[in-house]
């Protein structure tokens, strides 16, 4: 196979590439792949483009990426092994040259509500050594200072060898850590709405309990009623204190059912243990409505909300205790190290002051060392990785970033194409995975996958430098150079949405009106305000759909048509067809084949080494029990159900559009995938082997469903290849014409030139930002009209449509 511009994709035969200066790949098949063969060459930028789902991901993470990690996990003992996730070799032939891989990608930094940007980073590790060295009073060790450590004191034995004997010794021990013991270094405490837990009226048997998951139906139904503490047809507001002690907060006590042993756990505890322990954003969505209906969270009166013990905030540097230093906007943070006079520490503070100027230079400088990790975003998650590796003496490494640039204002992609031309020029191997010409224009080499997505891509269809991907005839070399129009007129407002004294986080009491029934892009720098004015102001009101940048939970057995709720209606009409039950076309339920149990593959743990997967024979991975599939529906003999969930979206869409297989309700869910650039998408793969953007576009094509009049939509470009942008701007326009208001918080100039009206936050980000700088049409902040000072987007976009 030959490029666009004439150079060969393959090796020549008998051509061995020189490992020292290449990476060779020979046959590629992971997922999509269709057999692919390249060169890339080590020690440079190579950006891999193509549109979602056509196989970027599948080569550089799914098969270069992994395949380096697995090697180096071999090179371990097999005991260390066994503590190691197992990883399958990916489907490829030869992969030489390759070299230590360094993953930097969007996944969020975790869940833990005990996790903070400085506890996930070193930074407040070196700031507890700071404070035990040199803060007043001095009060010990750098555990004193951190809120995930308890005191405790007590003794115990411990073990001593002695003369080749072993004896045990009683020691006491005493541990001074920092964190608050009324709420146990959260920060906050809980408030449990029992009304929200259970229906009074009701019995256990007869559905009393409201928390999601707790049926009585299956084993929490068995603990219940095998713990012998209540009366399973006794209405719950006859309990004695004791059982209604019992049912909401008794502790972890060993119980036996059925000849199993079990734990059972109260109501309140096993919510803390089993729902609490993320953070909100990372909750669930019906998760997160039953914690916000039943949960009340109030600051911790004891530590106000700074999570340490009085001992801990007692000890202070120049005025300030740890909890203050860590509230602290970041830049701000660094110039106060900057000013403190410790000789003693000095080697520490440079540590400091050069991790923080990191921060800054990356573009996070408006954060706070104490803001929950979990709530970061994808893109700021990913920057925050990249510090540790800024100032590494490490060299002939591979670093792999995927779209490095999300969640990024046009004038912050000229910081990060800075920060990957450094790692480039200290003599490492630079993989990006990217859309953003911005970024695609710094490449040594570009790789572009295609010609469309799924089983339409998994090719190379150009590999060479920027000049020649610009003369190709490939989907992004014709769309490099697009730029977009100012819109020749603008739709009229029907009303405005009133947003009075807005000041969550740095918002600085905001006032602004908000036009409905057109479409408004909210801009500005990354941190300058743009979700706290949105998410903290607009959404959550009645009639407001919110899409944003939360990830899409599912795991293996997950797939677009469970996800999307297009299941239910093309089970019902199956079981309708075939005078049969719903539940036989479930592969998570009755239908399931019983080998598999559903899940299509068979996964054998092979103890240190990699669990392999094997497709179920009995089934031959369709999933269900072979006297499922002699049920089918629609015209012509039909399909079975396993049949249903292999066509893509645009052939099912036109499967259930009309004649005996005419399904309205799965139509409606299939045009809506479908308009969102999903068309090739197979209904039954799974969402574990979706791309980023591919999710993300399943997530705004399930919200199109919701009955609303305002939809705020968190950066809807995230993933989307410059040819899909116009797709996208024709959907926004769509929902706009059917008389709804749209919101979208979007850094791509292409949105902002379509929009009908620009919000504008600034100057800057974090305390230098929360201010409305503009407000008004694409047109006049391209000219100046009406700005309150020149802005940042406003200059960009000027730029980008070439005024």
């Amino acid at each position: 196979m030959s490029t666009s511009t004439g150079q060969s994709t393959e090796a020549a035969p008998g051509h061995v590439a020189d490992a020292h200066d290449t990476i060779r790949v020979v046959g590629a098949r992971q997922n999509n792949l269709k057999d692919i063969s390249v060169d890339l060459p080590k020690r440079r930028l190579t950006v891999f483009t193509g549109v979602s789902g056509s196989g970027k991901s599948s080569l550089v993470f799914g098969t270069i990426a992994a395949e380096s990690q697995r090697l180096i996990n071999e090179t371990y003992s097999a005991f260390v092994q066994g503590f190691m996730p197992s990883m399958d070799r990916p489907e490829v032939d030869v992969l030489e040259g390759l070299t230590t891989a360094i993953i930097v990608d969007q996944e969020r930094m975790g869940a833990n509500p005990r996790s903070t940007l400085g506890t996930a980073t070193d930074v407040n590790a070196m700031l507890r050594v700071l404070f035990s060295r040199v803060g007043e009073p001095h009060i010990g060790p750098p555990n004193a200072f951190s809120f995930n450590v308890p005191s405790a004191s007590g003794s115990g034995a411990i073990t001593v060898q002695r003369g080749g004997k072993t004896i045990a010794e009683k020691a006491s021990f005493n541990i001074l850590g920092g964190m608050c013991p009324h709420c146990e270094g959260r920060g906050s405490v809980t408030d449990f709405d029992l009304t929200a837990l259970y229906d009074e009226e009701k019995s256990l048997r007869e559905g009393a309990l409201t928390i999601p998951g707790y049926s009585m139906d299956g084993w929490y139904g068995r603990i219940f009623e095998g713990s012998g503490y209540f009366d399973m047809d006794k209405p719950i507001k006859k309990y004695t204190k004791k059982q209604l002690h019992d049912l909401l907060y008794r502790e972890a006590t060993k119980i036996k059912v059925e000849g199993i042993n079990l734990t059972y756990l109260g109501l309140i505890p096993q919510i803390q243990k089993s729902m609490l322990v993320k953070d909100r954003d990372a909750m669930q969505p019906h998760i997160r409505r039953f914690v916000d209906r039943a949960v009340t969270f109030t600051t911790c009166p004891d530590c106000a909300g700074t999570r340490l013990a009085e001992e801990a905030r007692s000890v202070r540097i120049n005025g300030k205790n740890i909890a203050e230093v860590c509230a602290m906007q970041i830049s701000d943070l660094a110039v106060w190290l900057r000013e403190l006079d410790q000789p003693a520490a000095a080697p520490l503070l440079k540590n400091l002051t050069d991790t923080l100027d990191s921060f800054v230079d990356i573009g996070l400088g408006y954060l706070s060392l104490d803001r929950p990790a979990g709530t970061l975003s994808g893109g700021e998650a990913q920057r925050t990785k990249m510090i540790r590796h800024l100032g590494s003496s490490l060299t002939d490494v591979t670093y792999v970033f995927d779209e490095p640039t999300i969640g990024l204002h046009p004038h912050d992609i000229e910081k990060m194409n800075q920060l990957l031309l450094e790692l480039r020029d200290k003599g490492n191997t630079v993989l990006v995975v990217e859309h953003k010409p911005e970024t695609i224009q710094i490449a040594d080499h570009v790789v572009d996958l295609g010609p469309r997505a799924g089983t339409d891509g998994g090719q190379i269809t150009f590999q060479g430098d920027l000049d020649g991907l610009r003369a190709s005839d490939t989907l992004t070399g014709r769309h490099l150079d697009d730029r977009a129009r100012l819109k020749e007129s603008v739709r009229t407002a029907s009303g405005h949405l009133e947003v009075r004294g807005a000041d969550t986080n740095n918002l600085q009491d905001v006032d602004v009106d908000l036009p409905t029934g057109v479409l408004v892009a909210v801009t500005g720098v990354a941190g300058s305000g743009k979700s706290s004015l949105i998410h903290g102001s607009v959404a959550g009101h009645e009639g407001v759909v919110v899409v944003d940048q939360s990830a899409i939970k599912g795991s293996r057995r997950s797939n677009p048509a469970t996800y999307t709720g297009l299941l239910e209606p093309i089970r019902k009409a199956f079981a309708k067809a075939n005078g049969v039950k719903p539940a036989l076309f479930s592969a998570n339920s009755e239908g399931a084949c019983p080998t598999c149990k559903g899940a299509g593959v068979i996964y054998t743990e092979l103890g240190f080494m990699s669990t392999v997967a094997s497709t179920c024979q009995d089934c031959d991975g369709q999933r269900y029990q072979a006297a499922v599939l002699e049920y089918r529906f629609g015209p012509d003999g039909g399909l079975n159900i396993a049949e249903v969930l292999g066509m893509s979206v645009a052939q099912a869409e036109d499967f259930f559009a009309e004649g005996e297989a005419r399904l309205p309700a799965a139509h409606k869910i299939l045009v809506r995938l479908a308009d969102v650039g999903l068309g090739y998408l197979k209904l039954g793969q799974p969402l574990t082997t979706l791309s980023g953007g591919e999710r993300q576009r399943l997530k705004l094509a399930n919200e199109m469903g919701e009955k609303g009049e305002v939809y705020i939509l968190d950066e809807p470009t995230t993933g989307l290849h410059l040819a899909d942008v116009e797709n996208l701007l024709g959907l926004l326009d769509r929902l706009v014409d059917s008389g709804k208001t749209v919101i979208v918080i979007e850094h791509h100039q292409a949105v902002m030139a379509h929009a009908d009206w620009i919000v504008d936050l600034g100057p800057g980000a974090g305390h230098d930002g929360g201010q409305i700088v503009f407000e008004g049409t694409p047109a006049d902040l391209v000219s100046g009209a009406g700005t309150r000072r020149e802005t940042l987007t406003g200059r960009h976009l000027a730029e980008y449509v070439g005024s």
